[in-house]
């Protein structure tokens, strides 16, 4: 594989940074790394482009990247905040011509054909998205063009989530513990990216303190934290805490893995 390029598209949240109708210092921050957009990334290398996540603002987020194509979206959870956006991508398919490959678990295609039941209709209407289902299984890895994908899979409460290593690179969001044998999965790699929601403990979600404290049995270099809520505070405060080699990842930054 070429050299791999990730874009922080959203680094948000469920309910985004503002969150509607709050006043707090970090909702109306002026400062744009404290403006966040429901989590996914774009990665890039070679003549490929993947997106993992495809949230509510999946629109908004390849605008402002200004990514006109995609060879594949690969799911984590069927969460809304993670899913909502599928039906945005009818304008890659008229560009692309064809369908958009997703790649998710038995269980997130199933709540896929529920909830876009409509884009899978025997008789489709003709503007409907067209989606063709790729199902990944833990333990099998998968190739989206130069791009091979290995699935790490964590628990977000009691439901599963799955993380991806997609070379150096690590992706995990809305993780609340994992297992040893899927932590192997992540040593040796250049980046992490994790969730750290606020700094109280959660139902579902890493705690900061709880982030710090995987990323550091992991033994990853570069760690960067994502799935923020506005309770974590403000940008410039909250990166002056980190230890070393540990940073508070922001939408529209970019990192570049060898």
């Amino acid at each position: 594989m070429s050299a791999l390029e990730l874009e922080f598209l959203g680094t948000g949240t469920s309910g985004g940074v503002p969150l509607i109708g709050c006043t707090c210092p970090v909702c109306t921050s002026g400062d744009t790394r404290n403006q966040r957009l429901r989590s996914s990334v774009l990665l890039r290398s070679g003549q490929t482009s993947v997106v993992i996540d495809c949230g509510p603002d999946f629109r908004q987020q390849m605008l402002r990247a200004g990514q006109s194509r995609l060879d594949a979206i690969v799911l984590t959870h069927e969460h809304m905040d993670h899913v909502a956006g599928l039906d945005e991508v009818r304008p890659l398919n008229y560009q692309q011509g064809g369908d958009m490959p997703i790649f998710c678990t038995e269980r997130v295609e199933n709540r896929l054909r529920q909830q876009f039941a409509y884009a899978f209709a025997e008789d489709k209407y003709p503007g409907a998205p067209s989606l063709v289902l790729n199902r990944v299984e833990v333990g099998q890895d998968f190739q989206v063009g130069d791009q091979r994908w290995t699935p790490i899979l964590g628990q977000h409460g009691t439901w599963p989530v799955m993380g991806y290593r997609i070379g150096g690179v690590v992706y995990l969001t809305d993780v609340s513990a994992m297992k040893a044998e899927e932590m192997e999965k992540i040593k040796g790699a250049d980046i992490l990216v994790v969730n750290a929601l606020r700094h109280t403990k959660h139902v579902s979600h890493f705690s900061l303190e709880e982030a710090i404290a995987f990323a550091q049995a992991c033994a990853v270099p570069q760690v960067y934290f994502t799935h923020v809520s506005h309770q974590l505070g403000l940008h410039d405060d909250v990166e002056a805490t980190l230890p070393s080699g540990m940073h508070l990842g922001y939408d529209g930054l970019v990192l570049k893995v060898q």
